[in-house]
């Protein structure tokens, strides 16, 4: 059975030798010229602080990445991790909260909860003869719907016993860290030392062979895609322990975050390589990418290009080093001393890495400036003009004021956040501005700013349980009753209308529904016929308003959660939209505008983006100088029609 156990065929000795060290750990040697890079690049990177959170930040991926190495060794994939992963943190606190079962009960169901979603995995591979692809596909999709099921959507407080895992030791060493450190030493065992260890390594080698040499496969892969599923539960309640809070919307794309650190560490989709360490220095690449990315305020477009192209070289780096003549060798007849040699390997790297690092870190003493003109801002999302007006304003207003401004995209996701949230405290950045993916999600980032004396801003939406100096924001629930009655008033009170929600679990999508809701209550001849999620995405707006007209054909209205879901739904409607149909929408972004100067919306509730965008960086700034700001600044609201759309500056 093949292992990834490697035996150079070129000489050892002077530059070849060392050439041979490089080619033979292509994954470590890119790891070591990244903290490097990065150490000549940022005088924060060397930081105790920020070692520290690329170790929280990198602790996810690698307890997920150790499961799929599993699956990877043994020739197969699993692309339904991050979906698992949400749904056993939710079964979690949905247990331990609404349904008061024991913590300790409530962790074990957790734990089965992701296990016998690698069983059904399994099963399916094994007895159902599906590809693993298609397999854990619908795994992704199930895992993910039954989790917005059983939550509603919404985000479920963790109890507070387990949200210590998101804690730290003595005040200094990050518990997630220890149970990724944990998980990988359980890994390196079970891939190492017990026999169905070696079985994944057969049936990646061959799984005919494997068979034929009395494996029972089928069983086998039911455990492995169970211990697949038991990685990315832990996985699960480490990450929702970090944001107290089970979000239903969690993990998303992490799937592939782990397959990559997978396949950087060395591991082959082909099967039949891959050790632990090689997962775990893949997923601190990835963790360090992004992080050091953060410092050097790269584009969040741009971080994105970057991170792909680091990818696709450290995997060539790994092809190269095969055509340069190394072989797998057979279980058990590497050469004597194999292991030793691999641990000095890893010594020799600590040692040269710490050299450069310190040298590095000693160039950058004495060239520290001044923070107080450095800020964060870290938005929820840039793939909506909303927030994209919001992050204009900003840099508007940082450009006048001489401010150092660093943009970052959550891309809706809270753990994605509450990372750049970190990186930006471990900067020493004079104040943070946070628009936050979920209110609830962002407090312990935020926390962890007030602890280190970072005066914290918030801007269109609260951070709940932390501190903030002031907050920034439109009234969501009192603009969500402007749309209510702006659209009783355009049916006469009375009429059938639609909702179309926003992405579910986010703190914007809940108090825009609630206003809407709860101005509803006085005009009872409104009927809601339908309410579906369409993401604030305006493609999904148009799919899903496509799909309510089959059903719903007589509708006269629709209450969009934004602009952009808006737009969608009058395209949808075709020439319905503004004659038999009247649409409102939410945020008064520049389409949505145009939109009802043309008459095809009826209405915005529209904000001001780039107003939010420029009192948020002002109060920014006179929190880091020390000034007295308002707890909260309101940005009004109004509701924008044809008749007043031309003097509406947005």
């Amino acid at each position: 059975m093949a292992t990834d156990t490697l035996k150079s065929t070129t000489g050892t000795s002077g530059a070849s030798a060392v050439r041979r060290l490089l080619l033979d750990n292509g994954a470590l040697t890119a790891l070591i010229a990244l903290v490097i890079a990065m150490s000549a690049l940022s005088g924060d990177f060397l930081t105790t602080d920020n070692l520290l959170n690329i170790g929280v930040q990198a602790a996810v991926t690698a307890i997920l990445a150790f499961g799929v190495t599993f699956v990877i060794v043994s020739a197969g994939i699993d692309l339904s991790v991050g979906s698992v992963a949400a749904l056993s943190a939710t079964v979690l606190a949905w247990m331990a909260t609404s349904e008061g079962v024991p913590v300790w009960i409530a962790v074990i169901l957790a734990v089965a909860t992701g296990m016998a979603c690698g069983l059904v995995n399994g099963v399916l591979i094994s007895y159902g003869k599906l590809p693993p692809f298609i397999a854990t596909l619908a795994m992704l999709s199930v895992g993910r719907g039954l989790s917005l099921v059983i939550s509603q959507g919404s985000p479920i407080a963790f109890p507070d016993s387990v949200s210590h895992l998101g804690d730290t030791l003595g005040g200094w060493l990050p518990v997630p860290v220890l149970v990724m450190v944990v998980m990988g030493l359980i890994t390196a065992l079970i891939l190492g030392r017990t026999y169905i260890g070696r079985s994944m390594y057969a049936i990646g080698g061959n799984e005919e062979a494997a068979r034929l040499s009395g494996l029972r496969v089928k069983k086998q892969k039911l455990a492995i895609y169970a211990l697949s599923g038991l990685f990315a539960a832990a996985a699960g309640i480490v990450l929702a322990s970090r944001l107290s809070s089970a979000q239903p919307q969690a993990a998303q794309g992490y799937e592939l975050d782990a397959i990559a650190a997978v396949v950087i560490g060395g591991a082959s989709l082909a099967g039949g390589t891959g050790k632990a360490s090689g997962t775990l220095i893949g997923a601190l690449i990835l963790a360090v990418l992004r992080n050091g990315l953060n410092l050097l305020s790269v584009s969040a477009f741009w971080q994105q290009v970057v991170i792909g192209v680091v990818i696709a070289l450290a995997v060539l780096l790994d092809t190269l080093r095969r055509k340069a003549g190394t072989t797998p060798v057979a279980a058990g007849t590497g050469a004597p001393g194999g292991r030793g040699k691999q641990a000095a390997t890893y010594i020799i790297a600590a040692v040269v890495a710490a050299a450069v690092v310190g040298a590095m870190s000693f160039l950058h003493n004495g060239s520290s400036s001044s923070a107080t003109k450095k800020v964060g801002l870290s938005l929820s999302t840039l793939n909506n003009p909303f927030f994209v007006q919001i992050k204009s304003g900003a840099q508007q207003e940082a450009k006048k004021l001489g401010v150092d401004l660093t943009v970052t995209d959550a891309q809706n996701d809270a753990s994605q956040q509450a990372n750049q949230l970190q990186n930006f405290t471990s900067s020493g950045l004079g104040s943070i501005i946070v628009n936050p993916v979920d209110s609830d999600a962002a407090g312990p980032a935020v926390r962890s700013a007030n602890k280190a004396g970072i005066p914290v801003v918030g801007v269109d939406r609260g951070v709940n349980k932390a501190d903030t100096a002031a907050l920034v924001a439109s009234d969501n629930i009192a603009g969500g009753k402007l749309g209510a009655k702006a659209m009783a008033e355009k049916l006469g009170g009375k009429g059938k209308i639609v909702i179309l929600q926003g992405l579910a679990g986010t703190s914007a999508s809940r108090e825009r529904g609630a206003g809407f809701a709860e101005g509803l209550k006085a005009y009872p001849g409104i009927q809601v016929v339908a309410r579906q999620p369409a993401d604030f995405d305006r493609t999904k707006g148009l799919d899903v308003m496509t799909n309510l007209l089959q059903a719903h054909p007589d509708i006269q209205g629709v209450f969009a959660e934004n602009d952009e879901m808006a737009l969608g739904a009058v395209k949808a409607l075709g020439s319905k939209a503004g004659t038999s149909v009247s649409v409102i929408g939410f945020d008064g972004e520049p389409d949505g505008l145009k939109a009802v100067k043309d008459g095809t919306m009826y209405a915005s509730v529209a904000q001001q983006p780039k107003e939010l965008g420029r009192i948020a960086v002002e109060n920014a700034l006179n929190a880091a100088e020390g000034k007295k700001v308002e707890k909260t600044v309101m940005v009004p609201v109004k509701v924008v029609t044809k008749e007043n759309v031309a003097g509406f500056g947005g």
